[in-house]
């Protein structure tokens, strides 16, 4: 969605979260109680997609930028892709075994192809129109992947390859459902569409905060309503995370009420038919990531936002604040007590010790 996240610099997000005695709810051997924090690299830079490919960390950038920081080596490695005069957003990254691709969010939607080797890019899908912005963007395996954007009609925009990303073609909207006028998505995290084996979820925002559902990897589609708030441009769901094919989370607000934390967390149990809000005026407010704790038996999730970092080990009934950095965007897990996050100005590795 367009033009959502420019930040004011030196705006302070407050947040209010109910105190909850960890210790009365879950076994305390798995409860994080604080972090650790280094920080990888800083600059200028506004990182909103990050992909793990081993010792590297990918990332998607704007101003045209791209690269990866090498954990071993302790470096960072970056690149600018030129097109024309145009300056770009890449909000969308993902990859095969063999390269990095690289999405870029207004228009024109320009898709490339990197080789992870000699860093070659190579143009594979460019879209003209207005109204085209796309927002995220991930493979099912080393052949097949998607992307999915805004409408331009009165249907998400999703492309797919099956050649491994060679080549990328729109789904027909005959195989869609149809969209409410002004719904559409959120480029915050690159978390819009989650992929669990040949299921695959897509999340919206704004008039309508709905999950669209495949399970057969793009072919056909369902959608299904959540209780996050709408109604609004700035409101919705901005990010989504499945542990596995039944249990989910979805995270976001009102981007133009940071603080409001109501009305903006919900869990399913069911592979997103329903879904059931949780920790209502508890917690953080406006979410941009939302992601589970590998190996957590989907107990454990972490999201970054405007309120910071909050922890729940409860699969989200109740939430710590670990952190206050409101200007972390995205979140990845390396292992079940590592992450890396990204967002405003900088790259950071964050140590969760119990």
């Amino acid at each position: 969605m367009r033009n959502i996240f420019l930040m004011a610099l030196g705006f302070v997000f407050l947040n209010s979260c109910k105190t909850v005695n960890y210790k009365d709810t879950v076994d305390d051997e798995v409860i994080f109680n604080t972090v650790t924090i280094d920080t990888l690299f800083q600059d200028n830079i506004s990182i909103r997609a990050i992909t793990v490919d081993g010792n590297k960390i990918w990332y998607a950038a704007n101003n045209s930028r791209f690269g990866f920081f090498d954990l071993e080596k302790n470096k960072k490695f970056e690149r600018k892709i030129s097109k024309d005069t145009l300056t770009l957003e890449f909000r969308s990254i993902a990859q095969t075994p063999k390269n990095i691709f690289l999405l870029s969010v207004a228009n024109p939607g320009l898709l490339y192809k990197v080789n992870k080797e000699n860093l070659e890019t190579t143009l594979v899908y460019q879209e003209y129109n207005e109204k085209v912005f796309y927002d995220s963007m991930k493979f099912w395996n080393k052949n097949e992947g998607i992307a999915m954007g805004d409408p331009i009609t009165d249907y998400l925009s999703i492309i797919i390859t099956r050649d491994g990303g060679n080549s990328w073609n729109k789904i027909s909207n005959s195989k869609l459902p149809k969209i409410v006028d002004g719904e559409a998505a959120f480029a915050a995290s690159n978390t819009n569409i989650v992929i669990k084996g040949n299921d695959t979820w897509i999340v919206s925002g704004g008039k309508k905060a709905r999950v669209f559902y495949s399970a057969d990897k793009g072919n056909n589609w369902e959608v299904f309503d959540t209780p996050i708030v709408q109604g609004k441009a700035m409101a919705g769901i901005f990010t989504a995370d499945f542990y596995d094919s039944k249990n989910g989370f979805i995270a976001g607000g009102d981007y133009e009420a940071p603080n409001q934390n109501f009305g903006n967390k919900a869990r399913t149990q069911d592979g997103g038919k329903t879904w059931e809000l949780m920790a209502e005026n508890e917690g953080f407010g406006y979410a941009s990531c939302v992601q589970y704790v590998p190996g957590s038996n989907g107990k454990s999730l972490v999201t970054v936002g405007a309120s910071g970092l909050y922890y729940s080990a409860d699969r989200g009934n109740s939430w710590r604040q670990l952190t206050t950095d409101p200007s972390l965007f995205t979140i990845r897990f390396l292992d079940n007590h590592t992450a890396i996050a990204a967002g405003k100005n900088k790259m950071i590795r964050i140590n969760f010790i119990k």
